[in-house]
């Protein structure tokens, strides 16, 4: 992510990019010559106080999340940073307090929300009446340095937390109902990842206005293929699926941005009981690719930056579905379901 947000940077006039940090050498060198000869630090503080840069682009383990953003915005800093914003609910409401408070910006990488073919997804969902059952998954199989990835990841948090956020807040989104209740459940199916953590998870969550919904995710190199990739949404007016039969199957951990087309299904029947409407299929396969999509994450932080944009919403939505997972993978781990104080 840290490398394609710095070719976003790069492309835009509006931004300078002052310094790189990497754990690794190679990693911040590759990119440093691959964007014409970038300076370059092994030091997070030392880069920030060196620099004194006005932005910082946040794009670590979320163990680092919390703490480099705090320092940022003490450095009279605005932010972007890549979800989840924090490990726990507080400390993320804590960081969006004190963006408030330093009157900085700070923009969390839902990349969905600037998806063409995810906000016409939700647009369309939001047609299709109350309750809405919405179902959703993104079994990732790994092996290599992506299971590497994912295994690190996993010292942080489990595949629910970290991939959920972006699917949870879409279900926010296309109810616009309060999270009432949520429960989940969880299965160890490698003895390479720690033994309190699980790589195969699935959530339910409830919504006050009679809303359900699911989402299921899995990491590693046993996971199955068949039936990975579901999003879809059902309300008493009809359906609609993104379907990807179009997509061919990749190793990028990051394909859930990826979509074919939008089938969409009417429930409208004539006098004889049948269905009167054909089914649509809208075509998405023109979609901005992945780092096409972190320019316009870039666009929206700059806009934000210089019309000084609201973010009150943005913050608090990406606070309120980081609790909302915390929650599920709560009651994973406790085998209950758990009622929401959102």
């Amino acid at each position: 992510m840290g490398k394609s947000h710095a070719r976003a940077y790069h492309s835009m006039d509006a931004f300078e990019i002052v310094g790189l940090v990497s754990r690794t050498p190679a990693s911040r060198n590759q990119v440093s010559e691959e964007l014409g000869g970038l300076p370059t630090f092994e030091s997070y503080e030392h880069a920030l106080s060196a620099t004194t840069p006005d932005v910082v682009s946040i794009n670590t383990y979320p163990d680092t999340h919390a703490d480099y953003v705090r320092m940022a915005l003490k450095a009279n800093c605005h932010v972007f940073v890549e979800k989840p914003l924090a490990e726990t609910a507080e400390e993320a409401q804590m960081l969006v307090d004190l963006a408030h408070k330093l009157d900085r910006k700070i923009i969390i990488g839902y990349i969905l929300r600037v998806h063409p073919a995810w906000k016409k997804f939700i647009e369309l969902a939001q047609q299709l009446g109350k309750p809405l059952v919405m179902r959703m998954n993104l079994n990732q199989q790994s092996s290599g340095d992506q299971w590497e990835t994912h295994r690190n990841l996993m010292n942080s948090m489990s595949p629910i937390v970290d991939c959920g956020v972006h699917y949870v807040d879409v279900m926010c989104q296309m109810t616009r109902a309060r999270p009432v209740t949520v429960s989940a459940i969880g299965a160890r199916l490698s003895n390479e990842i720690a033994p309190d953590m699980y790589n195969y998870g699935q959530l339910q969550v409830s919504f006050d206005d009679g809303s359900v919904g699911w989402y299921e995710a899995g990491w590693g190199p046993m996971m199955s293929e068949t039936a990975s990739f579901v999003k879809d949404v059902i309300g008493p007016h009809g359906s609609v699926s993104i379907v990807d039969e179009v997509k061919e199957q990749t190793d990028d951990i990051e394909g859930h941005t990826q979509t074919g087309g939008l089938k969409v299904h009417h429930s409208s029947r004539d006098q004889n009981g049948r269905f009167d409407r054909a089914d649509e299929l809208i075509d998405t396969s023109d979609e901005p690719s992945h780092d096409e999509l972190c320019a316009l994450e870039q666009q929206f932080l700059l806009r934000a930056i210089q019309e000084d944009l609201d973010l009150t919403d943005h913050m608090q939505d990406a606070v309120s579905s980081l609790k909302i997972v915390l929650a599920a993978d709560q009651a994973a781990r406790e085998r209950r379901t758990i009622t929401l104080g959102i």
